[in-house]
């Protein structure tokens, strides 16, 4: 299948990165390189590191930036790891670092990666494919409480008391082995008023799910800072979300990092040494406008937050 992922925001992510030519970029979620084929375009003497978990990103991006290899290092990794991939590639600072987060259009339109609760396929949700663990265990081998937990934590499934119990009531039979397994579950589990209502019912089991396959809350959480500690002065992290689970740790994150003391308010004078490290540049998050709503449905709940390194 063709790779085909629509750069969101893509023009305000460029803005907000204000490219240096001369810099050192990272795009920390390749995908299909849309947006690091604009920030790559800009550069003259610049390098851009291209970072993903998805092998077949990595091979789209390489045919995509193959104009510009001599600027362009890409990478087959999580960007948690942005520290040691930094120091593998002798580079000790960066001028700006992009995260697009979420899921590609491409992994949600491609059946056998077993994204989409509209395609039948295994059950496997991993981005990165050479990883041995994937949804097929988190629906066979977790207990009924941690089923629960992530339903309702990474989903915000109000049902996610019923369809834990019944996906461990259906696998006492058989093995819950297809994304349309696990939907015809969620579906028996959702009363019927409830699924005529709104999106399809199983779409937040599905984020939930996923979410923990990849451990991406977690890798956000892990990264936020690591990547503030990496960037030059006057460096810029844009980070895109798309829902709010991811939009709140960003949040949350630059908060933290603009602080200029953490003592408590009692306290006479600050004995923390806590110094504010960033510059807020979104006060609040940029959203898509209605052209690009329009041209890319999928980039409706997308909100992208853009931090200055002091």
């Amino acid at each position: 299948m063709e790779f085909h992922h629509v750069s969101v925001l893509l023009n305000e992510v460029i803005n907000g990165l204000d490219i240096k030519p001369d810099g050192i970029y990272v795009d920390g979620t390749l995908g299909g390189g849309g947006h690091s084929f604009e920030i790559v375009k800009r550069l003259k003497g610049g390098k851009l590191i291209g970072i993903d978990q998805d092998l077949e990103a990595i091979d789209k991006a390489s045919e995509v930036l193959k104009d510009y290899e001599e600027n362009v290092i890409l990478v087959h990794d999580n960007y948690e790891n942005i520290n040691r991939i930094l120091r593998n590639l002798n580079i000790e600072k960066v001028d700006g670092i992009l995260l697009d987060l979420g899921v590609s259009s491409y992994q949600l339109d491609e059946e056998s990666r077993g994204f989409s609760h509209n395609k039948d396929a295994e059950l496997d949700m991993r981005m990165d494919s050479t990883s041995s663990f994937s949804a097929w265990n988190v629906v066979n081998e977790y207990s009924k409480e941690e089923l629960e937990q992530i339903i309702w934590n990474y989903g915000e499934e109000r049902w996610a008391k019923r369809i834990a119990e019944f996906i461990v009531t259906e696998r006492k039979t058989k093995s819950i082995d297809s994304t349309f397994d696990l939907v015809g579950v969620i579906k028996k589990a959702i009363p019927k008023a409830v699924r005529m209502e709104g999106h399809h019912p199983a779409k937040r089991t599905f984020q939930a799910i996923r979410i923990e396959v990849n451990r991406e809350l977690e890798v956000l959480g892990n990264s936020i800072y690591k990547m503030i500690e990496v960037l030059n002065p006057g460096g810029r992290l844009a980070i895109i979300t798309f829902h709010s689970l991811e939009d709140r740790i960003v949040k949350e994150s630059f908060k933290e990092l603009y602080k200029d003391c953490i003592c408590p308010p009692e306290f006479p004078k600050c004995i923390c040494d806590k110094k504010r490290e960033i510059e807020i540049i979104t006060r609040k998050p940029i959203k898509p406008g209605e052209k690009e709503l329009i041209e890319n449905p999928r980039s409706r709940s997308a909100k992208l937050r853009i931090a200055k390194k002091l």
